[in-house]
């Protein structure tokens, strides 16, 4: 093939869509769809939100001179659909269904499935997803919970997360089937798993379990949340919106921004060295927990997403956690790269498309 692949990649949150145009594997055209609360506020549902992010879309890959139907394939980071083993998932309807409508959770990385399958029929191309948040390799005894209504599950940054622990075997001559790592990714949502050669067999839930974050409370004492959940006057969303938006660091401190709590610490605030602290505190017990589920065998310890680029948080996270293997720091998110990556294997042939069904 004289020219390479060109692949259309989105990466869909609440404020912005990431999109870009790939020639193989290098990045053609990048840009980042920022969108402001005025912008959103008129449309009272995620699928209201579909023909502007569609048009912006279209207008990036205008802008970039490429043509739509020049395009070999559109990638787009998954939603939180059907449980599933990692790998790449042809986008359909019914996938879109379970997202947009929320069957297993709901969030705003929906809308990228749906956009894909939307200009992948208008346009002439295959659609897919690769490692979305809902990839599901759990191991049985990682399911229990302590209630048999309820089960562990899966949702973590699974795209991130596996690229950076094929990163941390690529950079060590290593295969990723063949390494075990416990790999946190840092962001707005912590997660933090277990990759025992190639499957990530237990991880905390990125928006019920774990160390606070910035916008979320992560695990809790039980017995206290079912104190608040059934106080007089306790409303069911505004709770939700405690536990995922304005928890963490948003609750403490009045800021999600970590970049401001360390301006708040560097001048002198003490309640905003302790909750900071607090959460590597957090993030470093996790770490622990999942080395005894890979049995203390463990190849590495990486630190990944856009909070890695603290060092303030990652040397705290790092004192407590070095004993147990050596630790390596990804800092921010290869998600766009990661998803044309897995686009180019699958044009390659490297990778079998997977049906959601």
């Amino acid at each position: 093939m004289d020219r390479r692949p060109l692949i259309l990649v989105l990466n869909v949150g609440s404020t912005s869509t990431k999109v870009a145009v790939f020639e193989g594997e290098k990045a053609a055209a990048l840009k980042n769809i920022a969108y402001g609360a005025e912008d959103l506020a008129p449309f009272a549902t995620l699928a209201d939100q579909l023909p502007l992010r569609e048009r912006d879309v279209l207008g990036f890959v205008a802008e970039a001179g490429v043509a739509m139907e020049d395009l070999a394939l559109v990638v787009s980071r998954g939603g939180l659909g059907r449980p599933a083993p990692a790998g790449a998932y042809g986008v359909d309807e019914e996938m879109c269904r379970d997202l947009m409508e929320g069957r297993y959770g709901r969030h705003p990385s929906a809308l990228g499935p749906a956009m894909a399958l939307g200009l992948a029929r208008r346009f002439g191309m295959p659609a897919i997803v690769i490692d979305a948040p809902s990839t599901d390799e759990f191991e049985p005894l990682a399911r229990i919970s302590g209630i048999p209504e309820i089960e562990r599950k899966s949702a973590f940054h699974a795209l991130n997360q596996k690229a950076a622990a094929r990163r941390w075997a690529r950079e060590r001559s290593r295969l990723y089937e063949e390494v075990n790592l416990v790999v946190a990714h840092l962001g707005g949502g912590i997660t933090v798993g277990a990759h025992r050669r190639g499957r990530v067999i237990d991880c905390t839930h990125g928006l019920s379990e774990g160390p606070l974050t910035p916008e979320r409370a992560g695990a809790l004492p039980t017995l206290d949340l079912l104190e608040a959940a059934f106080a007089a006057g306790a409303d069911r969303k505004e709770l939700q919106g405690r536990l995922v938006g304005r928890g963490g660091l948003a609750a403490y401190l009045g800021t999600n921004d970590a970049r401001r709590v360390e301006e708040m610490i560097a001048g002198g605030d003490e309640k905003a060295r302790l909750v900071y602290e607090a959460m590597a505190y957090q993030t470093a017990k996790e770490i622990g927990a999942m080395a005894t589920v890979l049995q203390g065998d463990l190849d590495g310890i990486v630190l990944t997403g856009g909070l890695a680029h603290s060092r303030l948080l990652t040397c705290q996270i790092e004192d407590r956690v070095r004993f147990l293997a050596p630790v390596a720091v990804y800092p921010g998110e290869d998600e766009m790269q990661a998803l044309a990556e897995g686009g180019l294997r699958v044009l390659k042939g490297e990778e079998e498309v997977k049906g959601y069904r």
